[in-house]
Parts: structure tokens; sequence; C-alpha cells
């Protein structure tokens, strides 16, 4: 593992060299191709150290990192081309990307508190430095502290388990259930509650998202979501025998705030906000896969955190294509696509049917497989999520319809093909989407 953080680290300098840009993304790309042949084949912790190590889990999420990194800079051509602090951009991104794979792979839990409140730095210097708009700074703000204000009692939580344990080892939690009380149980969770985010504390992230540029909004959607469920995963071996009372109201909480917004989505003209919305509704099914504290449901949670953070960062992509061909992410003014970029149509469907949960996308696994795990822990959910499931439907061929059909508004009547860096940058994120579900023995059922 330290071989990895070695190879991220001695990036940095060539980040400020001049016309490096394309060599740091070509040695992410690589550093992505060989970490692959790293997986773990055993159930227990392999690569293991004093400081850090990987499981089934970790790997998942750390490759899906690595690999939303490479295309966060290609897809932020654009600062390269117009020079705004294209080195800085690029040493934000490898921090960021160093961030993440010390949290991913950290087995104590205080240096994966220090890393998981570390990764917000970085994405703050996104927003703020390469955002859009004036109102970047109320974004940015309210993502710090949102994150902080709930993070706090998790710090509390961790220190009240090394003074009762005398450890911290992610791997010696198992079996420690006896010091958990109600206010203990509320601290630990409720810092990844906020993170992934659950309904009623999901605020700061449509906002971060129509803010942030589009590298920003594509970590926040593929990577930054997923902390909360891999923390979650990481601290019920202590909550497990307290979980089963207290499951049923986040469960209930989840499932009816992603049906409101799923409702929200339908009624959404900004392109960036839909799809953050979008992602708010995505979470909630994967915080109630979690909190059923099945087998089933921790499986597929963890699939459709994976195919979630691709799909949804494709999306993103799209809508900054079309952003900057009509200066507008406003569903009323960029509609007409077809007429326009006849050739990004294709793409539109492809990663629209992968958020529908169409086969054969790794979607369609992890909704099935939390359907069913929802389903047998209680019956009722069955009503809430056939209306979950249609509105998801509904929000997505609305996203589809109204950004592809109709007629262009804004005067631009010349057809546009697009860039080859741009259909690249499309197909990294849907070929791994619908070619993970071949593999799916390793994806999930080992988890």
């Amino acid at each position: 593992m330290l071989s990895f953080l070695c190879f991220l680290i001695f990036l940095i300098p060539l980040c400020f060299l001049p016309g490096f840009w394309w060599v740091v993304c070509s040695l992410l790309f690589a550093v992505s191709f060989v970490y692959m042949f790293f997986l773990p084949y055993f159930f227990c912790w392999g690569n293991l150290g004093y400081f850090f190590g990987c499981d089934l889990i970790s790997y998942g999420l750390i490759l899906l990192s690595l690999w939303i990194c490479v295309l966060m800079i290609l897809a932020s051509e654009s600062v390269f081309r117009y020079g705004y602090f294209s080195g800085f951009f690029v040493f934000v991104v490898v921090v960021l990307t160093i961030m993440l794979y010390c949290t991913f792979s950290s087995v104590g839990l205080l240096s994966f508190y220090v890393f998981f409140e570390s990764s917000l730095i970085p994405t703050l210097f996104l927003i703020l430095g390469w955002g859009y708009q004036p109102e970047r700074v109320q974004a940015g703000i309210y993502l710090l502290f949102y994150t902080l204000l709930a993070s706090l009692p998790l710090l509390v939580g961790i220190l009240f388990i090394y003074g009762s344990l005398g450890s911290l080892c992610l791997y010696l939690l198992c079996g420690s259930s006896s010091l958990v009380g109600s206010l203990f149980y509320v601290c630990m969770v409720f810092a990844f509650l906020v993170k992934m985010p659950m309904f009623m504390v999901h605020l700061w992230l449509p906002s971060a998202h129509v803010e942030a540029p589009v590298s920003g909004s594509m970590i926040l959607a593929g990577v930054l979501l997923k902390l909360g469920g891999y923390g979650l995963l990481r601290v019920f071996p202590v909550l497990y025998s307290f979980g089963f009372g207290f499951g049923i109201v986040w469960v209930a909480l989840s499932l009816v705030g992603g049906l409101f917004v799923s409702l929200f989505c339908m009624r959404q003209t900004d392109l960036k906000s839909l799809i953050a919305y979008s992602s708010v509704a995505h979470m909630s099914m994967v915080i109630g896969g979690i909190m059923t504290l099945s087998y089933w449901g921790v499986c597929s949670s963890f699939a459709l955190m994976v195919a979630h953070g691709l799909c949804s960062s494709g999306l993103f992509c799209l809508s900054n294509i079309s952003y900057e061909r009509f200066g507008s992410r406003s569903l009323l003014i960029s509609s007409g696509l077809i007429n326009l970029m006849p050739s990004m149509t294709m793409w539109w469907f492809l990663l629209s049917a992968c958020n529908m949960a169409a086969p054969p996308s790794l979607n369609l696994l992890g909704e099935i497989g939390l359907l069913s795990s929802l389903v047998s822990w209680s019956w009722c959910l069955m009503f809430v999520l056939i209306l979950l499931s249609f509105f998801s439907a509904a929000y997505t061929l609305y996203l589809y319809s109204y950004s592809q059909h109709g007629s262009v508004y804004s005067g631009l009547y010349s057809c546009s093909l697009g860039y080859v860096r741009e259909f690249l940058l499309l197909f990294l994120h849907w070929f791994p989407l619908n070619l993970i579900i071949l593999k799916v023995d390793v994806t999930v059922f080992w988890v």
C-alpha cells in the first residue's frame, strides 16, 4: 500500500512543471491500471501494515477514487487551455487523491477520521477556486459547516472507543458492542449520514454541486458521497447489536426522504441541480440497505455505491459539455441538444438508462439486491419502493427528453460533433459501469 502512496506523493512536484498536465494524467491512468491487479482474493485484510491495509470494500472504493480523479483531469481541459492556475489545479486533484487513498486504506479509526475530514479541504479549494458564480462562497460554507458540525461528535465517540477498548484497529472492533448506548450510537452514525447525505441534512449537496466546477461535481458525486457508506460499514461491528432497534428510524426516514427528493427532481430546471437531487434519492436506498444490517443489503449497497459513482459522474460530465456550448445549465435554454450535438445524444441515452437501472448496468444489480433486502426486512416498505423506482425512471426520462428534444432556443443551429477527449471521457465512465457486472462474484458477493 505504501508503494502506491509514495507514487502519488512523488507526482506532486510534476504538477507545477509547465506542460506536464497530460503527463500527470497519464501517470494516474497507469497507477489505476496497476492497482487493478492488486485485488485481495481472500475475505480478510491484505497488504496489511501498521497504518494501511486493504480488503475488498476498500479495494473497490480506492480503485473508484483513482479512476474518478483521473477523469477529473481529463474533464477539466478548459482549465489547462485557458491557464486558470492549471498547475495548482492538478496539485489539488493529486492531494485529494492522496487523501481519499489514505481514507479508504486506513486500518485505525483515528487515522480514518483525520483523512476523512482532510478530504474536505481540497474539495473546498476546487469549489472556491474554479466555481462558476459568486454564490460558490456560500456553497463552500454550507459544505464546511454541515460536515464539521456533524463530525465533532464522531471524534468524541472514537476517543470513547479508545478509552474503553484500548485499541482503534478496524479489524479488532468485532464483538465489542457492550459499550454502546443511544447517545454513542447517534454520535458515531450521524456524521456519516450527513456525508452521504440523508434527507433533511442534504441541503449542502445541491448548492455545492451547482456552484462547483465539473471536477468538483465529479468527485462529490463519485467518491465523497461514498465516504459516508464506507464509514457506516466500518463502525457497524461496534454498533451491530444496538443497530437493530434504531434501524427502522433510519430506513423509514431515508426512503420517505428519497421519495420526496424524487418529486423535487421533477420540478428542477437546472441540469446539475436535477442530477444532484437524484444522487440524494439513490443514496437513500443505500442507507436503507446498510441499516437493514443484512448480508444481502450490505453487498447490494456496495454495488450501488460503485455504480452510482461512475454513472452520476458521467452525467455531470454531460451537463458540463452542454454548458460549454450553450453557456447555461437551464433546461429551458439548453433544450434540443439532438439538433446541435446528435452524436452526444447516444451518450445521454446510455448514461440515463444506467441512472434508471436498466440492464446490463451495475445499477440494476445494486437496486435489485436492495429491493430484495428491504422487502425481506419489512414487506411494508414495498409500497415506498414501488414509488421510488417509478419516480427514479420518471425524472431520468424527464432529464433526457427535455434536454434532447424540442427546439434550440439559444440561436445555435450548427452541428457540434464534440471532441475526441469528450467521447473518451464518457466511454471511460460507461464502459466500466457495464463491464463490472460480468465479474459480480468479486465485486459484490465477497464483500
